[in-house]
């Protein structure tokens, strides 16, 4: 027996080896894709039962992750209760469903389309997601969050909400509960704002292109950046888009930096040497070189085909791409624990509150200056 088997509980070896017999791996899987089905199922459908109902409104506006983490939830608090979550985790695989989610959406992200808003879009990227990243750091800092968490909600709210939580969990290594916590409030926040920019625009007197980039330097997830922009209007929703696809852009570059610093200077030993070049490679999730790469690839290969095909080819991508989100947001769920979260407590919401309203109106000072 090796001295490291001593260090280790026998209890959880005996759960890890229960966990991996071919078996519990099938009903692992079993678990993860039915749950996942389901979500997608409800996800598809319940707009649809709430056509016509006071509800329909709020049922539009519900995105995919919602469904995938309360489904998940709800089947790992049934597994806990049979007592059986940690002999049918094998497939809880949230990393590796997120980071090839993050992949496939590098394939929506056209260099093209960003090319030619690329002077006022980069512009109000540069400045929003330094200051929005900035504020939220150093708030989250005063307050005393834990380190990996702030990382999380800095990303998600300087850059494109969940998709930047996860890159930045990657960079940090953050625990499963950080990402679920920061997943949800994106949502939380996201989902009345899809209603209330559109009004503010309206109240505001603000044009089709200003509305367009305020919502899309200023809400957090694609989806609810469509769907307010298309109740702004159609040259507000163009605009809206381009203005998130740039932000979206600069994930790789916000995870490169996370990881660099996170190995400077978090979690270096104090009086041990510096970092070197391979120990920054072994920590920079090698899942953004994909994402850059599949932009590349999708936009050049888009130049040489009809737009039709390059439509429907971006079409399937996104659809896998939602799968695999789907998926690990059910394994977010299933793997959830509450101990975490309850000692977060009141500072994680009060942070994110604070900056999506310095964020709103910064990205409505920068929008009217360069887009009006």
């Amino acid at each position: 027996m090796t001295a490291d088997a001593h260090l280790e509980p026998r209890g959880d070896l005996a759960m890890a080896n229960e966990a991996r017999r071919p078996v519990n791996v099938v009903i692992s899987l079993i678990i993860v894709f039915g749950l996942a089905g389901l979500a997608r199922f409800l996800d598809l459908n319940v707009p649809s039962w709430a056509k016509g109902t006071d509800w329909e409104g709020v049922a539009k506006t519900i995105e995919f992750p919602v469904y995938a983490i309360v489904v998940g939830l709800l089947g790992g608090a049934v597994l806990v209760a049979l007592g059986v979550r940690d002999r049918v985790n094998a497939a809880f695989r949230t990393e590796f469903f997120i980071k090839t989610g993050l992949v496939l959406l590098g394939a929506s992200v056209n260099l093209s389309l960003i090319m030619k808003y690329l002077g006022s879009s980069v512009v109000q990227a540069l400045i929003v997601v330094t200051s929005v990243f900035l504020f939220t750091w150093f708030l989250a800092g005063a307050l005393g969050l834990e380190a990996k968490l702030r990382a999380l909600l800095a990303a998600a709210l300087a850059i494109c909400g969940v998709s930047a939580a996860i890159a930045a969990a990657g960079a940090v290594h953050a625990k499963k509960e950080d990402l679920a916590y920061a997943t949800g409030l994106v949502i939380l926040f996201a989902l009345p704002s899809i209603f209330i920019q559109p009004w503010l625009a309206t109240q505001l007197g603000l044009s089709q292109v200003v509305t367009g980039a305020w919502i899309g330097g200023n809400i957090d997830t694609t989806a609810a950046v469509t769907a307010a922009g298309s109740i702004a209007g159609k040259e507000a929703l163009d605009i809206a888009s381009i203005v998130k696809s740039t932000q979206n852009a600069l994930i790789g570059v916000v995870a490169f930096l996370l990881a660099l610093y996170y190995v400077a200077r978090v979690e270096r030993a104090p009086g041990s040497a510096r970092p070197g070049v391979m120990d920054i490679w072994h920590r920079f999730p090698k899942f953004v070189l994909g994402f850059v790469l599949a932009s590349i690839i999708v936009t050049w290969w888009q130049g040489t085909v009809d737009e039709a095909t390059a439509k429907s080819a971006i079409g399937v991508a996104n659809t896998l791409r939602i799968w695999f989100f789907m998926l690990a947001f059910v394994c977010i769920g299933l793997e959830f624990r509450v101990g975490p979260v309850r000692q977060a407590g009141w500072r994680p919401l009060a942070v994110f509150a604070a900056a999506t309203v310095f964020n709103l109106t910064l990205t409505l000072v920068v929008a009217s200056i360069l887009f009006g």
